[in-house]
């Protein structure tokens, strides 16, 4: 067995073996009466005319409060120990329905669960967001009569394009190309104390609104971040007046093992396959592999990507690495990937392609400095 096959069979007998302590603690406590409260979480989802895509979480209650302007960094560390030491409920029940369609999924040893529903003529043409019910059948915690959640999955309507956005350092500052400074921020920040780039809210909007200031541009977000964070992300967007839109994150049990590229391509690859009516405009940053991973994306589908945003977050040698791949990109697909240094920058090259408008453009400005 080679060193590839060793490293697969470890992680395959370490994801067992958490999977089974998990599980027999459940049990345990289950057993003793001893369970919290079992909370439903569901994520926003996406969908098109035909189904619908939904995923969620069963934890038991964890106390993560919601971020406030005056939370101190004592609270933050709490609310960030509370997220990652959730319980799960693993291989919950729940039941989804939407309109006549109903589904009942069944969780992971995770507790994340998975909808998928068809929906033909079920769809108000008026709306953009569409409710989800959700109901938890099993288990519960001692005294706990039901448990239903609503999740809201987002359907695009009148859009000229699609976006898809990482998250660190694209639009929130994360130092994500340094583990020791990245894990720093997240355990000591909230929604309000973490820093969004200039304009980054403003550009995104005037690309949501596109070409004519009135298009309804889905956006979404992806990142290899844990889906531990995702309500914190959620408050940091509206907090910092970002567009609301599907959150794509990753599941880090420790003994998950998964490349960022390969998560981030994987994505774009599905949302293309969703929305094969649909142009893309691509955003990232040059801390990591966005550049080579969009790229890769570009070239496999040279009819589909409008654009490719980067920001600059990195030093010279970097930078030289990011130019030369955006021209061999353009010299074969034709596609453009703009290295920008602010989201001003990005802005005004958009609007040359006819991506936004005129007013999307000084709404850009007056918001950087």
């Amino acid at each position: 067995m080679d060193a590839t096959g060793a490293k697969r069979l470890l992680v395959s007998l370490g994801r067992r073996a958490e999977a089974a302590f998990d599980a027999a603690r459940f049990r345990l406590k289950v057993k003793l009466g001893r369970l919290e409260r079992i909370e439903v979480l569901p994520y926003r989802g996406h969908g098109n005319e035909s189904e619908i895509f939904l995923k969620g979480r069963v934890l038991e209650e964890s106390g993560v409060t919601p971020s406030t302007h005056t939370d101190n960094v004592l609270r933050n560390l709490k609310n960030m120990a509370r997220r990652f030491f959730s319980s799960e409920a693993p291989h919950a029940k729940v039941r989804a329905s939407f309109h006549s369609a109903e589904v009942e999924a069944k969780a992971d040893e995770e507790g994340f669960f998975d909808v998928r529903l068809d929906v033909s003529g079920d769809l108000p043409e008026e709306f953009e967001w569409h409710p989800v019910s959700l109901r938890l059948v099993s288990p519960m915690a001692p005294g706990q009569r039901g448990e239903s959640a609503k999740g809201w999955v987002l359907v695009p309507n009148d859009a000229e394009f699609a976006v898809i956005s990482d998250v660190d350092d694209t639009v929130m500052l994360s130092k994500a190309a340094s583990a020791m400074k990245m894990a720093w921020i997240v355990a000591l920040g909230n929604a309000y104390s973490r820093l969004s780039f200039s304009g980054v809210g403003a550009f995104y909007h005037a690309l949501r609104r596109g070409r004519g200031g009135a298009s309804r541009n889905p956006v979404f977000y992806v990142s290899s971040s844990p889906w531990n964070i995702y309500d914190f992300l959620v408050d940091f967007m509206d907090a910092h007046g970002l567009p609301p839109g599907p959150i794509f994150l990753k599941d880090w049990s420790p003994t998950v093992l998964g490349k960022h590229e390969d998560h981030k391509l994987t994505l774009i690859r599905t949302l293309l396959s969703t929305y094969p009516n649909l142009p893309f405009v691509l955003l990232g940053d040059s801390g990591q592999k966005d550049p080579e991973i969009y790229a890769e994306a570009a070239a496999e589908n040279p009819d589909r990507i409008k654009a490719i945003y980067i920001r600059d977050v990195s030093g010279e040698d970097r930078k030289n690495e990011v130019e030369r791949t955006a021209e061999k990109l353009l010299a074969a697909t034709a596609i453009p990937m703009k290295l920008s240094k602010d989201s001003a920058e990005a802005a005004e090259h958009a609007h040359s392609l006819g991506l936004v408008s005129p007013e999307g453009v000084r709404e850009v400005f007056a918001h950087v400095p």
